[in-house]
């Protein structure tokens, strides 16, 4: 598959696939006869995931360091030190997860709320002062 049909595949940009392979964040894609790179399954794996770890937060650098892992693969290390850059990942993922979940929720309580909130500040039962502390209210 040529690069303009690999980036439209994953709606990344030619520059950015490239850009990848330059800086190290996917391994070197083979050429064909006439010098165009010719991404195979894996290659299109490598991107892949290089797009969905970027999406979660990985850094550009962690990639390259996977990726350098993953052309190396001769040792039990090497596969140890990139399980761990994906539990590393996953665990940040999990922390924004739960903050989300947090704002979601707070959302839903706010809109639940909302009418009868503004209706007692309307009949003068609340006052800025004597609001509740969302902080604390029930989860």
């Amino acid at each position: 598959m040529n690069i303009k049909k690999a980036a439209e595949m994953f709606d990344l940009s030619v520059d950015t696939l490239r850009y990848y392979e330059r800086v190290g964040v996917i391994p070197p894609i083979h050429r064909n006869e006439s010098g165009y790179r010719d991404y195979t399954t894996n290659d299109l794996n490598w991107i892949y995931l290089a797009k969905n770890l970027r999406n979660a937060g990985l850094s550009v650098e962690s990639l390259i360091e996977f990726a350098q892992l993953a052309q190396l693969r001769e040792t039990q290390d090497v596969e140890v030190a990139q399980k761990q850059i994906l539990s590393d990942q996953l665990e940040e993922l999990d922390k924004k997860l739960a903050e989300i979940k947090e704002v979601r929720d707070l959302l839903i309580y706010k809109i639940e709320t909302y009418d009868d909130h503004i209706a007692k500040f309307k009949a003068g039962e609340l006052k800025p002062d004597n609001v509740e502390k969302l902080w604390e209210r029930k989860k």
